[in-house]
């Protein structure tokens, strides 16, 4: 473990500071890169949920059709 400084000299800050300024631009550009990759999953999450909603569309259609369908049938064949 490091001893501490009794006086901080103006190289040391300007290094400590560069030090602080990259990890800052790392997480900032980390936080960019985060963005992106989620932003590319929502547009895939996105596109499987409309082509879900289509096949529930189909589905829904299709069962309404069958219903209709047996019921007219029943109708027919009672007259």
């Amino acid at each position: 473990m490091q001893a501490v400084r009794e006086k901080w000299t103006d190289e040391c800050l300007d290094d400590l500071n560069q030090r602080v300024s990259d990890g800052f631009a790392r997480v900032d550009q980390d936080i960019r890169d985060l963005r992106t990759e989620m932003s590319s999953g929502f547009a895939a999450m996105d596109a499987r949920f409309d082509s879900l909603y289509k096949l529930l569309l189909r589905a829904t259609g299709a069962t309404i059709a069958v219903f209709v369908t047996t019921g007219v049938a029943l109708v027919a064949t009672q007259l």
